[in-house]
């Protein structure tokens, strides 16, 4: 069976260099308390740096290692939003090139997403168009635009023409806002804790406003089996039928707007990616992915969890499900 890996990260230098003099104090490059290179926000350390995220011909082997036949790569966050108009737009343009660059140069192993400068919604558009006119196989979006909601008023244009073109979108968690006030730098908890809550908030806002009846087309895929989405599924519900807020907009519960999405399987726990089956409403809701090459990325252990699944259910979720979806 093929073995498609749809949430997997790579990222250039030049990418972190001009993050290291444009990230305005918000975002620096330094060590941790550990003594390893990594992203911060604030003083909150969120992505650590290894070579795996520049070099191509380490990621092959590694996939090799792993079995993974092909892996459509994005950048992680805090992907192309800051540093203001142009910076944001040579960040995206920099690392889509480099992907597309890799993909022309090994079509059978590597795709991509495209990274967009959403907080400029006519240069995201524009970007959008290019990258689709160099192979891209989708979108990858943040869970929050430098602290605004995916479902602001300022990127309907940019939603408008991922819908139109009914593409398949990762949402990927950032380092939430409020990292300060939440003391996260503590224990580094943004990668744990931080992330989960940031899909979470995006997702829940997403179903309770209309957001994804809005938008019917675009293919959305909650990043790390849904965070706690397939958890708080019963409660989504119990609030939509008890608190009036939470059902002035939608008229069907959202445990039925859990089933039109998309997940991961970016789980380390095979009890959580059979409740993310479960709640998904079928295996064809569940794709394969590792999150490598962060230090919690596991392409083999996440593959391994996918295979003790009923042969049927692992062929899907390994492989079968995202050649649909992408493609590919």
């Amino acid at each position: 069976m093929s073995v498609i890996d749809v949430h997997t990260h790579m990222l250039t230098l030049p990418y972190l260099e001009l993050l290291r003099e444009h990230g305005s104090g918000k975002y620096t490059l330094k060590k941790t308390r550990a003594g390893q290179d990594a992203v911060h926000l604030y003083d909150a350390p969120f992505m650590t740096l290894f070579p795996g995220m520049w070099d191509y011909d380490l990621r092959i082997r590694k996939m090799d290692e792993a079995r993974v036949d092909l892996a459509i790569v994005s950048l992680t966050c805090p992907n192309a939003y800051w540093g203001g108009r142009e910076v944001a737009l040579k960040a995206a343009r920099m690392v889509n090139d480099s992907m597309a660059e890799q993909q022309r140069a090994r079509p059978d192993r590597i795709r991509f997403l495209a990274s967009l400068p959403f907080q400029y919604a006519d240069d995201a558009v524009a970007e959008l168009d290019r990258c689709m006119t160099l192979g891209a196989a989708g979108v990858m979006v943040i869970a929050n635009i430098d602290g605004e909601d995916l479902t602001a008023e300022r990127f309907a244009p940019v939603w408008a023409a991922i819908d139109r073109r009914k593409l398949p979108v990762l949402v990927h968690p950032g380092a939430p806002q409020g990292v300060r006030e939440m003391h996260m730098d503590e224990f580094n908890m943004i990668p744990p804790i931080g992330f989960m809550a940031d899909t979470t908030l995006a997702f829940t806002r997403m179903i309770y406003s209309g957001f994804l009846d809005r938008y019917p087309n675009i293919k959305f895929i909650a990043a790390h089996g849904g965070a706690t989405l397939p958890y708080l599924a019963g409660r989504l519900d119990r609030c939509w039928e008890m608190i009036p807020a939470c059902s002035e907009v939608i008229r069907e519960k959202p445990s039925t707007y859990l089933q039109r999405i998309w997940y991961d399987a970016v789980v380390y726990d095979s009890r959580a990616l059979e409740l993310c089956i479960a709640v998904a409403g079928s295996p064809d809701r569940v794709l394969y992915g590792s999150d490598y090459p962060h230090n919690i990325g596991d392409m083999a252990g996440c593959l391994a969890r996918v295979n003790a699944l009923p042969a049927d259910q692992a062929r899907r979720i390994a492989g079968k499900n995202a050649e649909g979806l992408f493609g590919v």
